[in-house]
Parts: C-alpha cells; sequence; structure tokens
C-alpha cells in the first residue's frame, strides 16, 4: 500500500460541481490538489451514460493524484419550468397581465406554458408565481370557470423571462412528488455504482426521505442521503427531516425564492444549529464565488459570505456554475481554501456548539462520549491530531461534530467509507490495510507514514481513540508521545 497523503490542510470542505469546465482528466486532478473534497454531479444535466463516464474520470484522478474523493449525485428533483415562449423571451412590466395555459409551447405572445402539467387546476387565485429566479413575481388574479383551461397573473415586479426558465410558487401546496420517475431511475444507478451521497431536492417532510432509502436498499446501495432544505415545508419541518437525513444543504437558491431573501441568512443560521444538534454535516450552497465565474478574483461580499457560512458552522461550502461551467474553476477552488485558511486561523468560537446534553447522538452515548473526551484530551495536551479507526465513518463523524482544533486521520480499509469521510469537517481520510486494528498496529503504521512525510518531530502527541474488544464501542483513549 502507497504511504497516505494525509492532505487536508484546511478543515472545512469543498465540494465542486462538474459541468464542461472541469470534467476532463487534468483539471479533475488539479481541482483535487487545489482542495475539492466531494464532486457534485448534477443529475438535472445529462444521461446515465454520461454520468458513467464523469465517475470513472474522477476515480481516474483520484487514483491519480492519491487523494480520496466522495461523489455526490444531485437528484434533480420536481423542478417546474416554464415551456417554450413564441420568441424564446420576453420582458414583462408591472401591471401587464399574462395568461398560463395548457400545453408546453406558447401560440402567442402573453400565453405562458408549463413543464407541470396540473400547474393551472392547482393554483388559487392570490398565490404568488415567481420567476427569473424570483427577479419576476406575478399574482393569480383570475381563472377560468373549469379552474383549469388557464389562470390569469398579474405581474407585480417585472423584468425579462425566457423559455425553460423555472417557476418557484411560493406557499402553493403541489401534488407532484419529491422524485420523478427519472430521479428514480438515477437513484438506482447511483446505488449500484458506488455513489457516495445523493441529494434529494424540494424536499418537504422526513417520508420522502424515507422512500429514498429504500429505494437505495432495493439496489443493494449505501448512498447516504443529502436533504435539500429549498421549500416553505421544508423549514417547517426542519428537525424530522435533519433526523432522517444523513447530511443537509442549505440550497439557498430556490430557498431565496421560495421565502423571503430577507430572511435566508437567518434560516441559513438555524438549519445549521439544528444539524449542531442532531451532529449532521451541512453543507451551504448557491453563489459563494459566483463573480468568479468569468472573473479571477471574488468580490469583497463573497469571501465575507464565505467566512460567515465557516463561523456558522458549516462542514462544507459548495460551488455551482464557478467550477462547471467557469472561466477559473482551479483558481476558484484556491480561492475558497484560502478563505477557509484564513477563518479557521481565527480564534475559534466554540460557543456556536450546542450543550453536551442537549444533542441528539447518531453513534451510541460511550462512543459520543469518548468522542467529546478525545477533542478536550486533544487540546489540553496539545496534541497534534486524533487518530481513530472508524468501519462505517460514524466515529470519524462524531468526532468531526465536537469540532476539535486539530485533525481528524479517519482510518479505514473500506473504500466507501474512505469516501464518505471526505464530506466530514475536519476529518483527513486515510486508507490502512485490513490487519490494521490493534492500538499497537495502528499507532506503527501511521507514527512510520507521517515520519515519511516528514510530518512528525520528537515529544509530537497523537491521541488515538480506540476500542476495546470487549465491545464493539470506541471506549478507550490513548496518548501516544514521539520519542
Amino acid at each position: 500500500m502507497k504511504t497516505p497523503h494525509f492532505h487536508r490542510p484546511s478543515h472545512t470542505k469543498i465540494v465542486a460541481t462538474l459541468g464542461p469546465a472541469s470534467r476532463n482528466i487534468s483539471t479533475l486532478c488539479q481541482l483535487l490538489t487545489a482542495g475539492v473534497d466531494v464532486f457534485r454531479i448534477n443529475a438535472a444535466h445529462g444521461n446515465r451514460e454520461q454520468f458513467s463516464e464523469t465517475l470513472a474520470l474522477i476515480r481516474q484522478a483520484s487514483a491519480e493524484v492519491g487523494i480520496p474523493v466522495g461523489v455526490l449525485m444531485d437528484l434533480g428533483g420536481p423542478k417546474i419550468r416554464l415551456g417554450t415562449l413564441l420568441n424564446d423571451s420576453l420582458t414583462l412590466h408591472a401591471g401587464d397581465f399574462i395568461r398560463f395555459v395548457p400545453g408546453t409551447v406558447s401560440h402567442t405572445e402573453n400565453d405562458l406554458t408549463c413543464t407541470y402539467a396540473p400547474l393551472i387546476s392547482e393554483l388559487n387565485v392570490g398565490d404568488r408565481v415567481m420567476l427569473a429566479d424570483g427577479t419576476v413575481e406575478l399574482s393569480v388574479c383570475e381563472k377560468s370557470p373549469d379552474c383549469a383551461d388557464w389562470a390569469r397573473c398579474k405581474v407585480v415586479e417585472g423584468g425579462t423571462i425566457r423559455s425553460r426558465q423555472g417557476v418557484n410558487l411560493p406557499g402553493v401546496k403541489l401534488s407532484i412528488p419529491a422524485m420523478l420517475d427519472v430521479d428514480r431511475e438515477n437513484a438506482a444507478w447511483a446505488a449500484k455504482n458506488e455513489i457516495d451521497f445523493l441529494g434529494l431536492s424540494f424536499v418537504r417532510h422526513a417520508g420522502e426521505i424515507e422512500d429514498l432509502r429504500n429505494l437505495i436498499r432495493e439496489n443493494s446501495g449505501c448512498c447516504q442521503i443529502v436533504a435539500k432544505i429549498e421549500k416553505p415545508e421544508a423549514v417547517e419541518n426542519l428537525e424530522s427531516i435533519v433526523a432522517a437525513a444523513d447530511a443537509i444543504m442549505v440550497a439557498r437558491g430556490d430557498l431565496g425564492v421560495e421565502t423571503d431573501i430577507a430572511l435566508v441568512p437567518m434560516l441559513q443560521k438555524e438549519i445549521i444549529r439544528v444539524c449542531h444538534r442532531y451532529r449532521k454535516p451541512v453543507i451551504v450552497a448557491t453563489q459563494m464565488l459566483e463573480s468568479m465565474t468569468h472573473n479571477n478574483f471574488p468580490t469583497r461580499a463573497e469571501v465575507t459570505d464565505v467566512a460567515n457560512a465557516i463561523l456558522d458552522g458549516a462542514d462544507a461550502c459548495m460551488l455551482s456554475g464557478e467550477t462547471a461551467v467557469g472561466d477559473f474553476p482551479v483558481t476558484t477552488v484556491n480561492m475558497m481554501h484560502r478563505i477557509a485558511l484564513g477563518t479557521e486561523n481565527a480564534p475559534r468560537n466554540q460557543e456556536n456548539l450546542p450543550p453536551f446534553e442537549s444533542l441528539v447522538f447518531a453513534t451510541d452515548p460511550i462512543t459520543a462520549a469518548a468522542c467529546r473526551s478525545a477533542c478536550t484530551l486533544a487540546k489540553d495536551v496539545g496534541a497534534k491530531c486524533i487518530i481513530v479507526v472508524s468501519h462505517s465513518g460514524a466515529t470519524a463523524k462524531s468526532l468531526s461534530q465536537n469540532r476539535p482544533s486539530v485533525p481528524i486521520l479517519g482510518l479505514t480499509h473500506k473504500n466507501a467509507t474512505l469516501r464518505r469521510m471526505c464530506l466530514y469537517w475536519g476529518v483527513i481520510p486515510v486508507q490502512v490495510p485490513e490487519e490494521i486494528s490493534e492500538p499497537d498496529t495502528i499507532l506503527d503504521f501511521l507514527v512510520a507514514a507521517m515520519k515519511k512525510r516528514d510530518l512528525l518531530r520528537p515529544g509530537d502527541r497523537l491521541i488515538l481513540l480506540a476500542g476495546t474488544k470487549i465491545t464493539d464501542q470506541h471506549n478507550a483513549l490513548l496518548v501516544h508521545e514521539i520519542s
């Protein structure tokens, strides 16, 4: 086995979306070296043949640079879009009137169509319809007598709309499921192809997460589910959704359209707070460094946004168009990495973490208490790092959620666990031979590997969190000093 790379200078993880700008082996290798921990495949764009090609490239790049990387497939979900406009674009002015009519192609300029067939019947007078990422607002003012032929809307906020743009319906109760047939097919493919994380879009309640989990089991997969918070119903059911999911994404794009955009900063903080209490990783996404899509330097506001997400307690920050279609994907990742390092070097505000007695544990209470003690001990003795062998990744995740001041070396011989730990804050995934499981063999292997990388000096201390043979729990702490 090769000597572990120990790659990960910053604690906060970086998720990068792949697209035409980055879907090649050279760029993938550069992105990994720059600090990407998880690559995102957006299933709303592409087909399963393309997904297979992208996955093969990711695995190849990871092997070439010797850095493990997780893969998140983001299911498209029931994204409602405009149909084809008569002239492909239309400028609306406040006070104008337009109609939604059946079909997917407009035959007159002021008649709009939609990809969601039941839209007209499910709209009610007074409902809001948001177009063009929320910049254009309509209000339903009249419907046809049978409630299905047309819905007349008044333009409240004007702007230009284009064919196939997204339609958001804040507060409208829709019958559409969280997963369409294509989403279920993509999820089954992901389960069979060892995708690490599945993003579930437009979640409204915990039952939709269990539906996806059952589908993953039926296809013999072990994907973890990332629930995307972007609907008002998801905010209302936040605690049960966080409890049911494996991780959460603050999807600020649609969240800022479906809810009041002025509330998004406080919603972000609340979502992160609940994730901390339930010990679940949380990703902050959308427009983090958007100006770098076409510029090689971010705005001060974007830098502050990324830093504040980290200070709020995000486990990971996500790049979307910046790395998928941007002109400077590697430069953008380098910048996000720089911001993370600059923010993490400031004194940590441990007050952001909820009190121990209020936590909801996914691991057993003894392991959870041992993880907390390991982090305290590492600080007290000035340890270099915390070491744990984690077969499923759960104990490494529990350590991560305590936000220790030193890196966590998560050791495993399982490839799936190695990639899963790529999302966990502060965890450096390290692959070890299967026979390494006892404290002595763990320390011998790791000390030799770290010395080979010139990472240890005499007097350095390491904390090992291990389990005794009489129990499956991680219930023993060992302090090792380098002689």
